[in-house]
């Protein structure tokens, strides 16, 4: 109980800092390490908002999950399945056994055939039309929580059982599945080239990357000129190679904003303009690995792309809710 009414009282704090036009402690936090650069509408958007008061209007998949209600019971943990979350990285990195192999080759081989997940390089070229529901995915509105919050909040495996508890999920809840393999992939060692951590904080979030990367950076996120359904685009002119020195910050399933980030050695950001068959314009980010020899065999890339580790660069478009820093 002290503990839900300290949460309750900070973000209380960040309403009544908002509700009167002063800073809140997240965008004081950037000014002290970007004084000169405004905050990136990508992390605007994932600052702790002010409590609404209306928790009736928030239990869709796609809407701002408002602090207040996260420590509720809820019936719907079956329902609530996280369709918006991205591929969970982890499964970069873990051996499979022979029976998930095969069952991801059938599913990935399918998929393969109806959209660009993965795709080799030369094929990151103008006029190539690609097909991308992932990029068009509604957003995840999950915010961070204020820095005392999610520091008052345990967050690893051993804690398990009373993390479940302070958020009210049953152990056998989609939920609780989703929270498991977020924090399994943020405890995970990182394979060789790879540097990597979890932020579970808006401090978190940019002081581990400048300390990866340092203050010359900028955030480079996949954006749409308008909402829309229609997945079929056509890349267009002006590729834009931002360079090997990256860090791509995935945004994971869990009740507040958790990126787990990584850098490996051979990664090249590009910046590309995507135009849809409805016309509409999009800007987005693209990754392309040169050295896959660490990834296991069984990444779903080397099902979809027929290839094996090691033998050629595999690409991909971030989804809207990954994040890239780059040195500028």
């Amino acid at each position: 109980m002290a503990a839900h009414l300290f949460i309750v009282f900070s973000l209380l704090n960040v309403a009544f800092a908002r509700n009167h036009g002063a800073l809140s402690s997240e965008e004081i936090h950037w000014k002290s390490k970007f004084p000169n650069t405004p905050m990136p509408e990508a992390l605007k958007n994932l600052l702790p908002p002010p409590p609404s008061g209306k928790s009736k209007e928030l239990e869709g998949v796609n809407a701002p999950i408002n602090p207040f209600i996260i420590y509720e019971n809820r019936d719907k943990a079956k329902k609530s399945k996280g369709v918006n979350a991205p591929i969970n990285p982890f499964i970069i990195y873990e051996k499979q056994s022979k029976g998930n192999k095969n069952s991801l080759g059938r599913k990935h081989g399918n998929a393969s055939m109806n959209e660009t997940i993965y795709f080799f390089q030369e094929d990151l070229r103008p006029g190539k039309m690609v097909k991308l529901p992932l990029v068009v995915k509604p957003r995840d509105f999950t915010t961070f929580l204020p820095q005392q919050v999610a520091q008052s909040i345990p967050f690893s495996s051993d804690n398990f059982p009373e993390i479940l508890k302070h958020f009210s999920f049953g152990s056998d809840s989609t939920e609780a599945d989703a929270m498991k393999q977020t924090i399994k992939g943020c405890e995970r060692r990182a394979m060789r080239g790879e540097q990597m951590f979890c932020a579970t904080s808006f401090d978190s979030f940019v002081d581990l990357s400048v300390s990866k990367l340092g203050k010359n950076i900028q955030l480079l996120a996949s954006e749409l000129g308008k909402e829309t359904s229609n997945p079929m685009f056509t890349i267009g002119r002006g590729i834009q190679n931002m360079g090997e020195e990256e860090l791509v910050c995935h945004k994971m399933m869990y009740p507040y904003a958790v990126f787990l980030c990584h850098s490996i050695e051979g990664t090249v950001v590009y910046k590309v303009t995507l135009v849809g068959t409805d016309r509409m314009k999009a800007n987005a980010v693209a990754i392309c690995h040169k050295d896959t020899s660490a990834w296991s065999p069984d990444h779903p890339a080397f099902f979809i792309l027929n290839v094996k580790p090691g033998t050629i660069p595999i690409c991909h478009f971030v989804v809207r809710d990954t994040l890239v820093w780059v040195r500028k």
